[in-house]
């Protein structure tokens, strides 16, 4: 009887669930996301009269425009974690380049509550969700992720689909880092003659130097946007082939900024500031926010877009997500700010935060000591970029173009974008804005609260502090309280901000955190008084392997070099990569101040090497171990032909 039961209760349920996946099928919208890589709004649907881009411009005039929608980070892995689970990277701990950390069960990738709607999902091709979690985010989200996954291959023809297709023609890859031969070879032969870019006729912003390699440079990135568009135009074909054009809503946007210097990696518009498209079929017409053709203000965030998407094919969007949706039945009432973080970034840290208002963008950094245009190893193969290093002082160039290359930044930055858009006067100092820069002030206090960033905490650190659970679990435990982080916050505040006794006062903290973001205002300072070098010295036998380094870095960056450089050199001989990549990142920086870590470097080098090959692609994701001893490999090597090109000068 029981059996009985069972079966008939069994297949009640079965019926139901069928029942709803044929309504939805019956309801709801197909939904495609075109996804291009490292690409601002070159587009000439954005007005820019030098790209070359018919199919997404008719996109445009048959969808809406959207004109203040912003990436939530400034390079690519954090920024598809927040697309695919709508939480903002720091609140998850997937915030740095490569993070390893898990997530928490219930978050798996929104693409799965689709599938719970009877949705058949695709990913063509990258994942890199940059979470310890990938493998099971790729399981629950996707019926294929693949290079040849596609609407097409779904086993039903009446089904609905949510099909995402990342196009890495616009890549940093392909528009700096490949060889001229490869890139002919494999995209500019893409081209007609007459669509190809003219160097000459190449739009210079006023922060970069005119020379010919810059010049090439960037008529390259344009040859690789028209090669990208004739892509989304093949795409925006099949769907009008196989008959489905007038049941799909199409997104079109860019990851982030372009991988150009000065873009990608940078809170600033031009890293953050991303094209949107979306085109409503006439069926879907009432979730449309303005008619075919016509621009949108509303400013949109990644972190919306997966709640969005959820919104539109009528699923439920869960409670933990920190977004909210812009369109479909359950759209939220317009936001007023969008968030952003930059962290880091293969071997170079940094620690920064933005918040974007429709007329002012404000960004904190607190970590001032590092300029913008920090050496990096990736894009450093590309030649563009040794076009800036050749820049040592500030005669002879711009203002705009010597605030990229100094080795600096200003600790605040405040810009009116509607007056300078391309965001070149800080108006953080201005009286006139004082107002303007207190109000975003709070504002992105409230924002680091209110989502638990816990970026605040060092990776080696945080390693230790969320061991047996995961980020956005372990921030919700007693001791990550919000009155504790926000004490953590303000400490980090006043960096580059503060005189030298707040700074020592933070270094006698019972916490690491707060002693670590101490040493870092003190390196950020530019004198230091003998009571904090000795406290500095003090420091450098801290229990605390971060809290070390940042007190080494602060000394060797103030004439204290012969007591650093010990401690930096001992420590790349650590268990944790995580502490070592932090202590060779350090002496990569500091260069000629530590040569006496030469051997020591050269020791890292071949320990990286044994972890993971040197011929290994750099955008090819492995273990945790292999992808930090990549990232040493970076900053040895760095190091070390920084070295031996200064003696080769001096032969």
């Amino acid at each position: 009887m029981k059996s009985y039961l069972f079966t008939v209760v069994s297949v009640a349920a079965a019926m139901c669930l069928f029942s709803d996946a044929a309504t939805a099928e019956e309801k709801s919208p197909n939904i495609v996301w075109i996804v291009a890589e490292d690409m601002s709004a070159t587009l000439g649907c954005y007005q820019d009269a030098y790209a070359n881009t018919p199919h997404i411009d008719r996109l445009s005039r048959r969808g809406v425009r959207y004109a203040q929608a912003f990436a939530s980070a400034p390079v690519c892995s954090p920024a598809r974690s927040c697309l695919i689970t709508g939480c903002y990277a720091p609140s998850t701990g997937t915030q740095p380049m490569r993070s390893a950390f898990p997530l928490p069960k219930k978050i798996r990738g929104f693409p799965a509550l689709l599938r719970q709607r009877g949705y058949y999902t695709t990913n063509n091709v990258k994942t890199d969700y940059n979470t310890g979690s990938w493998r099971e985010i790729i399981k629950a989200s996707w019926d294929e992720s693949s290079d040849t996954a596609h609407w097409r291959n779904r086993p039903r023809k009446n089904q609905p689909f949510f099909s995402v297709f990342n196009l890495m023609t616009t890549h940093q890859s392909r528009t700096m880092v490949w060889s001229r031969e490869r890139f002919v070879e494999q995209v500019q032969s893409r081209l007609s003659d007459n669509q190809i870019h003219d160097p000459a006729a190449a739009p210079l912003p006023p922060y970069y130097p005119d020379t010919p390699v810059v010049r090439r440079t960037v008529a390259r990135f344009y040859d690789c946007v028209s090669v990208m568009d004739q892509e989304v135009g093949a795409i925006l074909k099949q769907l009008q082939d196989d008959g489905l054009a007038d049941d799909t809503i199409v997104f079109f946007y860019s990851d982030h900024g372009s991988g150009m210097p000065r873009h990608k990696r940078a809170l600033l518009d031009s890293g953050m500031h991303v094209p949107l498209l979306i085109h409503f079929p006439k069926k879907y017409q009432q979730w449309a926010p303005a008619s075919a053709g016509q621009v949108v203000a509303r400013l949109v965030s990644f972190v919306d877009f997966a709640p969005t998407v959820l919104s539109l094919a009528g699923a439920t969007i869960p409670n933990y997500m920190q977004g909210k949706a812009f369109l479909g039945k359950n759209a939220a009432a317009p936001r007023k700010w969008v968030f952003g973080h930059r962290d880091r970034v293969d071997e170079a840290f940094d620690l920064a935060r933005s918040v974007r208002g429709k007329r002012y963008l404000y960004i904190r950094n607190y970590m001032p000591h590092l300029g913008y245009n920090q050496p990096t190893a990736w894009p450093d193969l590309g030649d563009i970029r040794h076009e800036f290093y050749r820049i040592t002082d500030s005669s002879g160039v711009s203002a705009p173009l010597w605030n990229f290359v100094k080795p600096t930044r200003p600790p605040e930055e405040l810009y009116d974008c509607e007056q300078d858009p391309l965001n070149l006067h800080n108006l953080a100092a201005s009286p006139e804005h004082a107002s303007v820069l207190a109000r975003m002030r709070q504002v992105h206090l409230r924002h680091l609260q209110t989502t638990k960033d816990l970026a605040f905490f060092p990776e080696s650190a945080a390693w230790k502090l969320f061991a047996g659970s995961n980020p956005w679990d372990a921030a919700r435990r007693p001791e990550f309280d919000s009155a504790g982080l926000l004490a953590l916050y303000r400490v980090a505040a006043d960096v580059g901000l503060a005189e030298a006794p707040a700074f020592l006062a933070h270094l006698k903290s019972g916490r690491p955190a707060v002693r670590y973001w101490g040493a870092i205002g003190l390196t950020a300072r530019k004198t230091l008084t003998a009571t904090a070098r000795r406290r500095l010295e003090e420091t450098l036998k801290d229990e605390s392997p971060a809290v070390r380094i940042a007190a080494a870095d602060a000394l060797a960056r103030h004439g204290g070099e012969a007591k650093a450089a010990p401690v930096l050199v001992g420590l790349l001989q650590h268990d944790d990569l995580n502490v070592v990549l932090h202590a060779a990142r350090t002496i990569e920086m500091l260069g000629e101040k530590v040569r006496s870590a030469v051997p020591a470097m050269q020791q890292l080098a071949t320990r990286a090497e044994a972890l993971r090959p040197a011929n290994t692609p750099a955008t090819f994701v492995l273990s945790p171990e292999q992808d930090l001893a990549m990232f040493c490999s970076f900053a040895a090597q760095g190091f070390l032909s920084r070295v031996e090109k200064n003696d080769s000068r001096s032969r």
